[in-house]
């Protein structure tokens, strides 16, 4: 079943181009928005599966639509889309709850990937932002919590797998290096995700950081 898709951007020709990329790719664009809080009715109103999410917009920008987005509709994912490559962005858009984060020079192919991925409840990073993500959390500048979560309620097994999913590891991957089925693997990064409350892989990539499960470089 193709994924339903709202597209938040101020510019119209973007949503213009972003629509026929999608549309050309399989994927139903059932509604557009040109400020975060048209992006948030827009949700309610319509129930999509994803927002692609600009940050920059004016009324609401994309980060506290995408909040408001995440607090009434839990099953929505969010894919934020973005000229700016900046640390700060990121971490805000992790926090806000989205679950990717693409560069708005993302390849038609790469982003109706990107699109799939996140509706079946995945997460989804460049890896240059993966990459100035780590650097964040790396940083000894203080920050709040994204996550909250007590390891100590993860099995032995468990803190491997999250530590593995830190390290920006699939299912399948994992289960190779683990010498597990990728069905375990699946049941366990579940009961991972229900124990710490986390939303999806972005979440959790965050949290194995934060909690110096997964250090940079390692």
């Amino acid at each position: 079943m193709s994924p339903r898709v709202v597209i938040a951007d101020d510019q119209a020709y973007v949503r213009i181009g972003f629509r026929m990329i999608l549309t050309s790719g399989g994927i139903e664009v059932v509604g557009e928005a040109a400020d975060g809080a048209e992006a948030v009715t827009a949700v309610r109103d319509l129930k999509p599966d994803v927002v692609l999410m600009d940050i920059r917009m004016p009324t609401m920008d994309g980060l506290e639509a995408t909040r408001r987005i995440v607090r009434e509709s839990p099953d929505c994912r969010v894919l934020m889309l973005t000229t700016f490559d900046l640390d700060r962005y990121i971490y805000d858009a992790l926090a806000a709850g989205a679950s990717g984060f693409l560069l708005k020079d993302v390849t038609a192919e790469h982003l109706v990937a990107a699109v799939r991925l996140v509706e079946t409840g995945d997460a989804l990073l460049a890896p240059s932002i993966t990459r100035r993500l780590v650097e964040q959390f790396a940083a000894p500048v203080a920050r709040g919590p994204v996550v909250h979560g007590d390891l100590a309620l993860l099995t032995p097994r468990e803190r491997e797998v999250l530590t593995l999913v830190g390290h920006g590891r699939s299912n399948s991957e994992i289960a190779e290096d683990l010498t597990l089925s990728e069905a375990t693997v699946k049941t366990h990064v579940a009961r991972i995700f229900a124990k710490l409350e986390l939303r999806d892989r972005a979440q959790a990539v965050v949290l194995a950081y934060e909690t110096g499960l997964v250090a940079p470089g390692v």
